[in-house]
C-alpha cells in the first residue's frame, strides 16, 4: 500500500505542504496518522463532499481536528476554481494559513490527485505572503512538477497579491 506523501517547501516563516486525498491510496487511517504526526496548525481541503465520499474520508475533518488541527473546508469542482461561495471563504482561511506560516507553523492543503486544486491554494499563498509569482511557482512545481493543472487555475492564483499586514 502507498504511503501518503506530503510535498513541503519553506513559505513565509513555516512550512506549507500539498498532498492527494487522505485515504485514496487505501489506507486511510494510516494517512491521517501520518498527518497528525506531521502536526499542521491548519488543514485545507479542497475536494468535494462526493469526493470524500467516494474514498473514504467522510470523517476527514473531524479526525484531523481530534488530533489537534484546525480544518477548513473550500470544496472546489475536480480542475476547477473556486466558485462564488468558495471564494468567500478564501480570504478567512488565507489569514489562518499566513498567521499559521508567519508564526513558523505548518498548513497542509490537499484535493483528490495533490496537483491542481492544492497547488493553485498554495501558489496563491506563496503570492499572498509576498513570493514574486514566477519565483513562487518555480519554488512549487520544485517539489511537485504537476502543481496548478489548468489555465483558469493559473489565472486564479495569479490574482492573489501580497498582503501587508
Amino acid at each position: 500500500m502507498a504511503q501518503l506523501v506530503l510535498y513541503a517547501l519553506k513559505v513565509g516563516g513555516g512550512t506549507l505542504a500539498i498532498c492527494q486525498l487522505p485515504g485514496i491510496s487505501g489506507d486511510y487511517a494510516g494517512d491521517v496518522d501520518l498527518i497528525g504526526s506531521w502536526a499542521p496548525g491548519l488543514v485545507i481541503s479542497m475536494t468535494t463532499e462526493v469526493e470524500m465520499l467516494q474514498h473514504g474520508a467522510r470523517n476527514f475533518g473531524a479526525d484531523v481536528q481530534s488530533r489537534g488541527c484546525r480544518w477548513a473546508h473550500l470544496p472546489v469542482e475536480d480542475f476547477g476554481t473556486p466558485g462564488r461561495e468558495a471564494q468567500a471563504k478564501w480570504s478567512a482561511i488565507s489569514a489562518s494559513a499566513r498567521h499559521a506560516l508567519r508564526g513558523g507553523g505548518r498548513v497542509l492543503i490537499h484535493c483528490k490527485g495533490g496537483c491542481g486544486r492544492s497547488g493553485m491554494a498554495a501558489l496563491r499563498l506563496m503570492i499572498e505572503t509576498g513570493e514574486a509569482p514566477k519565483a513562487a511557482l518555480a519554488h512549487l512545481r520544485s517539489v511537485r512538477s504537476c502543481a496548478v493543472e489548468t489555465d483558469a487555475q493559473m489565472d486564479w492564483a495569479l490574482a492573489g497579491r501580497a498582503i501587508r499586514e
